[in-house]
């Protein structure tokens, strides 16, 4: 839910010296190789030669209903047209070029992409426009189709980001400085951003009291939650809270397509609304609509895009605590090659979708109690889902505007081990290569804030890719030993 289906038109371009009918072939073979991996690729009649060809192609590209485009070179190709085109469509765009086939094409049949490619780059810089270039862009008609393939992911992440509304509840905590970051940085990414009270959230759930929706999702709770179901007692006013939610998202959404929120989640929240909010944000998060804590806006989109990039929920965590030399110890071959300053525990009060977790039961939330109820039995502090994330690839991102509105981000892949945190919460045991270096010079030296985005799946390619063609310059990760960030100390 909540995210673009990528529909690719496949366009050719040719330099009108060249033979169009070369362009038309490599073209043909490269749609073919698509359609036998079922790509979502549409094929443009239309090849650019001249301008004209353009304002045709561009016409057939809004019948066909295109919101991305795959522009490939089946020769030399004309760098004006071309770039016009890009300039012209507004959509992400990937630029690729064809490799000569043999030998025998070298006398008559040669296409001179490779060269064209130099061309069609410098005049899209002219132009400030930002296409997606693979790694090295020229290929057969399997490879260009293998690169298509790749694109769909980081064209998804852009569209949505392009096309997204965040609703923010509630003032950024004091206490939490960091996630009150200037929204200025959203705005130059296309992200539309409506900032309501916690009076407007509180009013949103005493105005779903009788909502006709709210048995299904009790039901739907009662399904999921199975034998782990704590306190039954509590489902309706959470369904109450998700029906509410729900119905502001579809009267809200306005110009946009897609829409996340970052939600003041404590500690008024418990006082009025009688539970804490996890399990819902859990639950919009798993259909993917992250629903961040703290009001932290860039959290909301961090999550937002590495749900995109995967097609997976992902959660928002707490950079949390180091691992304990004896848990390291006892783990023994758990930890595989990774050294105890590599790892680190994640952890949030209980926010992250059940299918990412391995067990998960609705608890209360210790931090929250020893400060509301101190004493007494849980009661308003209930609705955490808490349990050990699923061990295996993962990826951290996080986009954040720094203090002067520029926009900074950082993508890590690692694991989640198979150690026990012998904790509470949503958490997890997280293994990144020199974790420890990136901690310092990265987090800590680029004053990010404490809260990642998470995803169960490597996403660091695609994430990069789009951050790049939405603008982001400084994007950091976790070097290796003997490559040495901008301020660390080579003694």
């Amino acid at each position: 839910m909540n995210a673009p289906e990528v529909k690719i038109g496949l366009v050719a371009v040719s330099r009108d010296c060249f033979s169009i009918e070369l362009s038309k072939r490599r073209r043909d073979a490269v749609f073919a190789e698509c359609k036998k991996k079922n790509l979502p690729v549409v094929k443009i009649e239309t090849i650019i030669e001249n301008e004209k060809d353009t304002l045709k192609a561009l016409e057939e590209i809004k019948l066909k209903n295109i919101n991305a485009l795959s522009i490939y070179l089946g020769n030399f190709g004309p760098e004006g047209p071309t770039s016009i085109l890009a300039q012209r469509f507004k959509g992400p765009v990937m630029l690729s070029a064809a490799a000569e086939e043999s030998t025998a094409s070298m006398p008559n049949d040669r296409g001179d992409a490779y060269c064209g490619m130099l061309n069609a780059s410098y005049n899209f810089n002219l132009r400030h426009l930002l296409p997606y270039v693979p790694e090295y862009p020229v290929g057969t008609k399997e490879e260009i189709a293998a690169m298509i393939a790749e694109f769909i992911s980081v064209a998804r992440t852009v569209i949505a980001v392009k096309n997204l509304k965040i609703f923010a509840f509630g003032p950024r905590p004091q206490d939490f400085l960091a996630c009150n970051a200037p929204i200025k940085g959203l705005y130059d990414l296309g992200v539309e951003v409506m900032e309501n009270s916690e009076l407007d959230l509180y009013d949103i759930f005493k105005s779903a009291e009788k909502d006709p929706k709210i048995p299904a999702i009790v039901k739907d709770m009662e399904k999921e939650l199975g034998k782990n179901n704590t306190y039954p007692d509590l489902l309706k006013k959470q369904a109450q809270y998700e029906a509410g939610l729900l119905n502001f998202m579809s009267a809200n959404t306005g110009s946009s397509k897609y829409t996340i929120f970052a939600n003041k989640c404590w500690p008024s929240f418990e006082k009025y609304f009688g539970f804490v909010p996890c399990y819902i944000n859990s639950r919009l998060a798993g259909r993917g609509i992250p629903v961040s804590c703290e009001v932290d806006i860039y959290g909301a989109l961090s999550e937002y895009m590495a749900s995109c990039a995967t097609e997976q929920p992902a959660t928002l965590l707490d950079i949390n605590n180091s691992v304990p030399m004896d848990m390291y110890k006892k783990a023994g071959k758990k930890v595989k090659n990774y050294t105890l300053t590599d790892l680190f525990m994640g952890f949030h009060c209980g926010n992250t979708a059940s299918c990412m977790m391995d067990n998960f039961t609705i608890k209360f939330q210790k931090i929250m109690h020893s400060l509301m109820e101190k004493g007494k039995a849980p009661d308003i502090t209930r609705g955490t889902l808490e349990g050990t994330i699923k061990s295996g690839d993962m990826t951290l991102f996080r986009l954040q505007s720094s203090s002067d509105t520029t926009l900074k981000s950082y993508v890590a892949e690692g694991e989640i081990l198979n150690i026990d945190p012998n904790s509470f919460g949503s958490i997890a045991v997280f293994a990144v290569k020199e974790m420890g270096r990136f901690y310092r010079h990265v987090l800590i030296g680029k004053q990010y804030p404490h809260h990642c985005a998470v995803v169960l799946d490597h996403a660091g390619k695609p994430l990069f890719s789009a951050l790049k063609m939405l603008g982001i310059k400084d994007i950091s990760f976790n070097q290796p030993n003997g490559m040495l960030y901008k301020n660390e100390n080579p003694f």
